[in-house]
């Protein structure tokens, strides 16, 4: 049985967090208290990320059944940010019966653009895999400047995400290839189009990494989408626009 962590918040109705790429809970851990004020909160470490142990594939179908296995409720409501959004979407479609609904932030379906739908060109995710090979360090710290580019205040929250981030090891290059591999590769598109849970998009206008028409076309495969453009924000709004989120999470139970 794989080891995942997980770090348990509040009363009420369970919402579990799914934290993104290279990351760990602790990268979220005030905001997860914060909604905690107004519901149980479970966050959980991704397989071979922060204190979870590592699995023999990393891939969408053995990380959600590692999860779902940690999941102390049998119905919850999910929070996916990043590539934490594409396993929750993942986990959603696999499993209905057990998500209440969902919340995507800073997600995408697809994370790759193509010539029909938004996204991060291939070649930011090549750079990350090739340079992922040479030096994971190097890599890393390019990816969290990657998170806050352009925000007046990018310095502080930088900082913030260094701190958080240096909490725990780094991830296993496993799971840190196998993490990009999936952002790569993965369309699960047809997975939101069926999903029949309430389902809430939140997602910044100044986000590098998912663009702001991605909220819009996410609209158009499922009529249940409420979105959420947050002003101002990166792809790390739960550290610059915590109290909205927690607002946007509050209003739609």
């Amino acid at each position: 049985m794989t080891g995942i962590h997980r770090e348990i918040y509040g009363q009420g109705r369970p919402l579990v967090m799914l934290h993104g790429w290279a990351m760990h809970s602790g990268i979220w851990r005030e905001f997860a208290r914060q909604v905690a004020r107004h519901r149980q909160v479970i966050c959980l470490d991704l397989p071979g990320h922060g204190r979870s142990t590592g699995l023999d594939r990393f891939d969408l179908s053995s990380i959600g059944s590692a999860l779902f296995d940690a999941i102390p409720v049998n119905r919850f409501s999910l929070l996916g940010w990043s590539l934490g959004g594409t396993v929750a979407l993942d986990m959603a479609a696999r499993c209905p019966e057990r998500v209440e609904s969902l919340f995507l932030l800073s997600g995408n379906p697809k994370f790759v653009k193509t010539a029909d739908w938004p996204g991060v060109r291939p070649e930011v995710l090549d750079g990350f895999v090739a340079q992922l090979s040479d030096d994971t360090k190097l890599t890393l710290q390019r990816f969290l400047g990657l998170q806050v580019q352009g925000l007046p205040e990018s310095r502080q929250l930088l900082q913030q995400l260094r701190l958080a981030v240096h909490e725990c090891d780094a991830p296993a290059r496993d799971a840190l290839q196998g993490g990009l591999q999936i952002l790569k590769n993965s369309d699960v598109r047809k997975s939101l189009v069926g999903l029949r849970c309430p389902i809430t998009v939140m997602q910044g206008d100044k986000d590098t990494l998912i663009p702001v028409q991605t909220g819009q076309s996410i609209k158009t495969l499922n009529s249940r989408v409420k979105l959420h453009v947050l002003a101002n924000a990166g792809h790390v709004p739960f550290l610059s626009h915590a109290q909205q989120l927690c607002g946007i999470v509050a209003a739609a139970e």
